[in-house]
């Protein structure tokens, strides 16, 4: 990106500004880095609530007691089965090589991911909001950052 600036003796200088297709890669790559890791987070909730319901289920939520697990697998792998369908769809969206795609899948993902963390957090724990909510919102965050600035530098 060139800029030109008026310098205090009042010669016009024409400067090469670096940073920017720095900053838009590293922003790029934080956004990615952090789908990436909402991504294994759901697989590892659809794990476990699949597969390990019963056996891990009773260590993880120990307010609840210990003969509800056997009588809620069914409903736990339920649960776990649309964990992975969001972990799919973000693993997905890394996959994308259209970068305006690739965003457009990952925001739709996140934003599902957001919302059943708010929901978990307002009807199990508030836990769900830290693991779930959060990151997806930092991840939709960087997104935003790393598009506009994108789109800020392609029209200079």
């Amino acid at each position: 990106m060139f800029r030109l600036f008026a310098s205090f003796d009042k010669q016009i200088v024409l400067s090469i500004d670096r940073t920017w297709p720095q900053r838009r890669f590293t922003m790029r790559i934080a956004a990615l880095i952090v789908i990436g890791l909402v991504a294994v987070v759901h697989a590892y909730i659809a794990w476990f609530e699949i597969f390990a319901w019963e056996t891990r289920g009773p260590k993880v939520f120990t307010s609840f007691p210990d003969d509800l697990f056997p009588q809620t697998v069914t409903m736990a792998a339920n649960q776990g089965v649309y964990n992975a369908f969001l972990s799919a769809g973000l693993f997905w969206a890394l996959l994308i090589k259209d970068r305006k795609w690739q965003r457009n899948i990952a925001v739709c993902f996140l934003l599902f991911v957001v919302v059943a963390g708010i929901f978990c957090g307002a009807t199990v724990t508030i836990r769900a909001v830290y693991i779930q909510a959060i990151p997806a919102v930092l991840g939709l965050v960087l997104l935003y950052f790393s598009s506009r600035i994108s789109a800020e530098n392609q029209v200079d």
